[in-house]
């Protein structure tokens, strides 16, 4: 609902869903839903799959959390082949599809794009492999979490290999926690505003703590870990390229969205990512750089071109006026 809702609002962006939890949803109507949105934003959605990361959801719908893995294998096997056109049948202690088959084609062909989240557990990495699709890291970016994403790109590969498919690291998501400001000591001071609380939260609910819960100082234990970028685009900048020497590559980075600092802040924070950190990565000012470095380093020699051509036609007009008398 909510992509939907910003695509009606937007021409562009792409809008991804990060992610559906594939065990609390029947794959058959997930499919059609996700068609139904493929169609509505024509082409501008993205899928985003899972097993679920919080027990107490699971819990909630009495769904054992020992089963989430396989649950989202049994699911994601379906949603391929209902995207190929296949029709399904097929019957699981949790689902039973009888001749099941889409309505409509995907509006992206031959589907939309997909991925995978893949954390601690190899399941996301190699349900990924195992049908082509994308791989989306989450659990951090520490030294140690970079450790384990790394193991997950090699089952990646390797199952995707041994499934026929090509492994394609521009498909290899890695999502991460910066914010940034004009200083370190600005962003610093800006994430007093929530990061205490965030942290608090994975503590306390999440799965998995993203701080340890012995840590004072959670700012510079981040900021040490690398688990996080708190300070300058230029920080920035150095932060995603030791993450990409350190996972090998890979071909989106993802901020995952917080409250650290109040809104204008984290609004400064995206406008500062967009205006300095992205060109830097996207290339997108290197030619226009080149450029303006080629005409300064031959300005002088172009300047005196420039004003001998303009004294060559006053010369000229001279001298056709002083022949014409």
């Amino acid at each position: 609902m909510f992509i939907a809702t910003a695509a009606e609002r937007t021409r562009h962006i792409r809008l991804g869903t990060g992610v559906v939890s594939l065990p609390y949803h029947n794959p058959f109507m997930l499919a059609d839903r996700m068609v139904q949105l493929d169609y509505q934003t024509r082409g501008r959605a993205m899928f985003g799959v899972g097993p679920g990361s919080l027990v107490h959801d699971a819990k909630k719908i009495g769904i054992d959390p020992a089963d989430q893995r396989r649950m989202m294998n049994e699911s994601l096997d379906v949603l391929v082949e209902l995207f190929r056109g296949d029709s399904v049948t097929r019957k699981t202690d949790w689902f039973d599809l009888h001749d099941a088959c889409l309505q409509l084609p995907p509006y992206t062909r031959p589907r939309m794009e997909m991925a995978v989240a893949a954390a601690r557990s190899p399941a996301g990495a190699l349900a990924a492999g195992r049908h082509g699709l994308g791989m989306l890291s989450i659990g951090g970016t520490s030294d140690d979490a970079m450790v384990h994403h790394r193991k997950n790109w090699g089952l990646y590969e390797e199952t995707a290999r041994a499934n026929s498919h090509v492994p394609d690291r521009s498909c290899w998501r890695l999502v991460t926690l910066m914010h940034v400001a004009e200083t370190r000591e600005q962003a610093r001071e800006n994430v007093r505003y929530g990061l205490d609380k965030f942290c608090d939260y994975f503590r306390d609910v999440a799965t998995f703590p993203i701080v340890p819960g012995d840590i004072g100082d959670r700012y510079q234990w981040m900021v040490e870990s690398g688990s996080a970028c708190i300070g300058t685009p230029d920080d920035a900048i150095a932060y995603i390229e030791r993450l990409l020497e350190g996972s090998g590559g890979f071909g989106v980075i993802m901020e995952l969205a917080q409250n650290w600092a109040d809104w204008p802040q984290t609004k400064r924070h995206y406008e500062l990512m967009a205006r300095y950190v992205h060109p830097h990565f996207q290339a997108s000012r290197e030619w226009r750089s080149e450029s303006y470095v080629y005409a300064r380093d031959h300005h002088d020699e172009f300047t005196g071109q420039s004003s001998a051509a303009v004294q060559a036609e006053i010369d000229r007009l001279a001298a056709k006026r002083k022949s014409a008398e």
